[in-house]
């Protein structure tokens, strides 16, 4: 049975860090795409950094130069370090691997 578990949401104020992680079991970790899309409220779920097949790292331009994707494949993890938070980063975030999801994590950027 494939799990997707991410951790290490809360609320973080503008210009802080956050740093997610997702644990990945049940799959052949090193094959699949994986990576991280987000949701705010009231808007479609948008892919915002992954590793795709062949390991090339994926960027929306809405976070490039701020959030870094990373893996630990030993360890079948998934990280996003996110900088420089603004508000509009607010958003349930959720980790894929493959076709599979985990529920997903709330980032709350605030003062």
């Amino acid at each position: 049975q494939v799990q997707v578990v991410e951790s290490g949401g809360g609320l973080v104020q503008p210009g802080g860090s956050l740093r997610l992680s997702c644990t990945i079991s049940g799959i052949i970790f090193k094959i699949m795409a994986v990576g991280w899309y987000r949701q705010a409220p009231g808007k479609q779920r948008e892919l915002i950094a992954s590793f795709r097949v062949g390991n090339r790292i994926y960027y929306d331009h809405s976070v490039t130069g701020r959030f870094t994707v990373s893996r630990d494949d030993d360890e079948k993890t998934v990280f996003l370090q996110m900088n420089s938070l603004q508000p509009e980063d607010t958003a349930v975030y959720y980790c894929f691997a493959g076709e599979n999801w985990g529920q997903g994590i709330q980032v709350t950027v605030a003062s």
